[in-house]
């Protein structure tokens, strides 16, 4: 027998496997703006994994012995989210099929409508009331109130109606139904209830009336914005991006905080919606799962997710952590300093990767402020805006193990968010005016530098600010590109709940 037939019979015998490699599907979604394609095939026992309750009754009750929704009401810290929800059971009851959901359909924190109900909310699926479309199908801005069904009170919503012959299919929607019907955290988007009549799907959300992040970070690359979303305010400050950023990262410490984790496996801008206040909240549970328990390291799923913000560790082995999410949290939080997307390929092809560019910059202090959204400008501190893109940099660790837990990330994001807001409140009470808070801090010593360079005249701190940029940009603040013919219309799978 050869050395290497002895080797493979060695390998045999002790069950070893060899990864050969993955795949992302070449066909895009076509409701993903960021030219992303993302993984459409669940396993097959992917759900049948969860761990079941056999005590939630058969009449259709919303509880039954030892099970309750897992949920928290507080707003605070992640530390403190986490806390609570250790202290909650974590019985996961998740149905393997539509009959068996049926078959057991109560929930504690949502409802269960008629097809005929949600007909009546969305005014018969009238046009005009479509939000926008994704892969799982039409979302419709609705109403259900007591004309909907009798003694209701009238709450506005969003319903995503399943499209038989879209990209997702029963098992995303019942993973859906799964955990927002048991789950609830102020950063979490609530699902008021579902509908799972004949071949009718349907999920039924509070109305998020700012639409998703996605749409205000890169609202130049959208054909059409909706009249719900020209109204509001184009630029999102830089007081307003940390909150945004602490808000997902609350809900994230939510999740990797139960008893047993959740891993959300499909953290991006287009998956955090806004309400009228601009308060974030985590959407689109379709591809989460259950973590680690006991003495295993992580769970051996296959690969699913968007290409950008997968984890590199996550592709090449398929193993999932919650630390997984955390690198997807950072490539957000990159997006949103830069104003860039994760992908790019209208960009130089050394700037095609936004995470393969900008790492490398995070800890350049004079590199990294050069090449930050022009539309923050003047609106942070140094040592803040540092503080935050070393939280990006080790987020964004090849290491898992580098990354921090996201309860650590709230509690950093809290202190600069806390002290940046502190000092604006500070100035505008000052100044009746509304200077920008660093303005003056900042064009000081851009003068001083212009006037060592520039002997003989001056360039103002705004030309010069353009001028120190990437060369390989486009001369124009603001330009609008036409995106390809299938660059989704709105953001991804909720995208405007």
């Amino acid at each position: 027998m050869s050395n290497f037939e002895g080797k493979m019979k060695e390998k045999k015998k002790l069950g070893a496997f060899k990864f050969m490699g993955f795949c992302f599907s070449s066909h895009e979604r076509s409701l993903q703006p960021h030219h992303c394609q993302k993984y459409q095939h669940l396993q097959e026992n992917e759900l049948e994994q969860f761990p079941k309750n056999h005590n939630v009754p058969q009449g259709g009750g919303s509880q039954g012995a030892g099970w309750s929704p897992v949920s928290t009401s507080s707003s605070g810290d992640a530390g403190q989210s986490e806390v609570q929800s250790n202290k909650s059971p974590n019985i996961f009851y998740t149905p393997k099929d539509v009959k068996e959901l049926r078959q057991n359909p109560g929930y504690g924190l949502c409802d269960i409508f008629t097809f005929e109900e949600l007909k009546l909310a969305t005014k018969h699926f009238r046009p005009d009331l479509i939000l926008g479309e994704g892969g799982f199908g039409m979302v419709y801005r609705g109403v259900i109130d007591e004309t909907v069904r009798l003694g209701y009170k009238s709450i506005e919503v969003a319903i995503k109606q399943l499209n038989p012959n879209g990209y997702q299919g029963d098992r995303e929607w019942l993973a859906e139904v799964s955990y927002l019907g048991q789950l609830s955290h102020p950063n979490l988007v609530k699902l008021v209830g579902y509908c799972c009549e004949d071949e009718h799907r349907l999920l039924v959300y509070e109305y998020m009336a700012s639409g998703c992040l996605e749409k205000h970070l890169f609202r130049s690359e959208f054909h059409y914005i909706p009249l719900w979303l020209q109204g509001m305010s184009s630029t999102l400050t830089w007081l307003r991006r940390l909150k945004i950023a602490l808000d997902a990262a609350k809900g994230l410490a939510f999740l990797h905080g139960l008893d047993r984790p959740i891993i959300y496996r499909d953290f991006k801008t287009s998956n955090i919606l806004l309400d009228s206040n601009f308060n974030a909240k985590l959407s689109d549970f379709g591809l989460a799962k259950l973590g680690p328990m006991g003495d295993q390291t992580h769970v051996s799923t296959r690969v699913m997710g968007t290409y950008g913000y997968a984890a590199p560790e996550y592709i090449m082995t398929g193993h999932l952590t919650a630390r997984s999410d955390v690198y997807g949290f950072g490539v957000v939080l990159l997006e949103m300093l830069i104003g860039r997307r994760a992908l790019d390929r209208s960009r130089p092809s050394r700037e095609h990767n936004l995470v393969e560019w900008c790492r490398p910059l995070l800890n350049n202090n004079k590199k990294f402020l050069r090449i930050l959204d022009a539309r923050i400008d003047g609106q942070y501190s140094t040592k803040a805006m540092m503080r935050v893109a070393n939280v990006t940099y080790r987020c964004l660790s090849e290491n898992p193990k580098g990354r921090p837990l996201m309860s650590q990330v709230v509690e950093i994001l809290e202190g600069i968010y806390e002290q940046e807001a502190g000092h604006e409140m500070a100035l505008l009470a000052k100044n009746e005016a509304g200077v920008t808070l660093y303005e003056a801090s900042r064009d000081a010593p851009q003068k001083k530098r212009s006037s060592n360079k520039n002997k003989g005249g001056r360039k103002s701190a705004e030309r010069r600010d353009r001028e120190v940029r990437s060369r390989s940009e486009p001369p124009q603040e603001g330009i609008i590109f036409s995106p390809s013919p299938d660059r989704p219309k709105s953001c991804g799978d909720q995208n405007a709940l």
